[in-house]
């Protein structure tokens, strides 16, 4: 069995405001940990899809390698030990990957693809401390309604698309755009925190 800690904050390795707000709302206590590299190892870790890789194994690994370099980043840095959060979120439909628009016509593109249909999101969650490295990936489906090109037009037109996978937020404007949901909303967010405080759980933080 972990140990429990005594120290009751953890890094959270993202820059997505969404992760922090999820975090707040169930009062865990954390301090951000920005995943640049030190010294002359350029990139941190690589978020393209590597070729064949299907979309929960892209996930999976891309959480997991996001938790090693951070953890990594903490003996480098001589930060106090805590237990590392990291996460990615995917879209994907027909096996398909969509990452994040660069433009309009991404954004337009996949917005079509989406509408009337159900898709999937996964999002994956690693936890990594010393002696505790722990991986999860929960995938929720969504279905849009039909979307006219109007509304697909004005909704690219606005800031909402281009830095979310898919290229919508559910806690955003195309939060009008979804017709069901069955799976966990903060998943669809970007961290599903049921399983974020199972993890945590396990890698001894003192939480309720």
């Amino acid at each position: 069995m972990t140990n429990r800690l005594v120290d009751k904050k953890i890094y959270l390795a993202s820059k997505s405001p969404r992760r922090r707000e999820l975090l707040r709302q169930v009062g865990i206590d954390f301090e951000l940990l920005l995943l640049r590299a030190d010294g002359p190892r350029g990139a941190d870790v690589t978020e393209e899809v590597l070729p064949g890789e299907a979309p929960l194994a892209y996930v999976a690994r891309v959480a997991l390698e996001k938790a090693v370099f951070a953890h990594g980043l903490l003996k480098r840095r001589h930060l106090t030990p805590r237990p590392v959060l990291t996460a990615d979120t995917t879209v994907t439909i027909d096996g398909q990957i969509l990452g994040k628009p660069a433009n309009a016509q991404e954004a337009t593109a996949m917005l079509e693809q989406l509408s009337g249909r159900t898709h999937q999101v996964l999002t994956s969650i690693a936890v990594c401390s010393a002696g505790f490295q722990e991986q999860v990936t929960q995938v929720s489906e969504v279905r849009f309604g039909v979307l006219t090109p109007e509304a697909i037009a004005a909704y690219c037109a606005s800031s909402e698309p281009y830095d979310k996978a898919g290229g919508y937020g559910i806690q955003g404007p195309a939060a009008q755009f979804i017709e069901h949901i069955a799976g966990s909303h903060s998943g669809i967010m970007g961290l599903p925190l049921y399983e974020t405080a199972q993890l945590l759980r396990q890698a001894g933080l003192p939480l309720p």
